[in-house]
């Protein structure tokens, strides 16, 4: 097992990638981030680690580039979380849904493979209602760790009347 990949920045926003012993650009990153090649960008000066702002300067420049993945009502709603008291869970939660995207995405595609006379909606049905019934348990586990009602009708006993 081979040892994480370093690229330093230097104050003049050029990447150097210590394994090929060469500058890259940013769009070299986003290719080691498809080819799912682990890294981190340090800044060659003081050694902090930069990752994450390489990153998000991927996003921005995918985002303002074709089609937007991020809609402005979606960048809003995230941003209003900073700050709030949930921040912490939020972070955690987008992170273990995309991995569950991305199993069902793995999974489609293996089904896919062999079908065995299952139409294509069908299969879209069957993962619709696996997420579902995920996102339905996860909310009732949100809402039962923060002390708040789950039914309904608990809901309308707490209302002052």
């Amino acid at each position: 097992m081979s040892a994480t990949r370093v690229i330093k920045k230097y104050p003049n926003r050029r990447l150097y990638d210590t394994e090929i012993s060469s500058y890259i650009t940013i769009e070299d990153v986003r290719q080691l981030i498809v080819d799912g090649e682990e890294f981190e960008v340090r800044d060659a000066k003081t050694g902090e680690d930069l990752t994450r702002q390489v990153l998000l300067q991927i996003i921005a420049e995918h985002e303002q580039d074709g089609q937007p993945m991020l809609s402005t009502q979606l960048l809003s709603q995230l941003i209003r979380f900073y700050g709030d008291s949930l921040q912490g869970f939020m972070g955690n939660y987008l992170e273990r849904s995309m991995q569950l995207f991305l199993e069902q995405q793995n999974q489609f595609r293996q089904q896919m493979g062999g079908l065995l006379g299952q139409t294509p909606w069908t299969l879209l049905n069957q993962l619709t209602e696996r997420n579902m019934a995920l996102w339905k348990d996860f909310q009732s586990n949100l809402g039962n760790g923060l002390g708040t009602p789950t039914h309904p009708r608990e809901k309308d006993a707490r209302k002052p009347r």
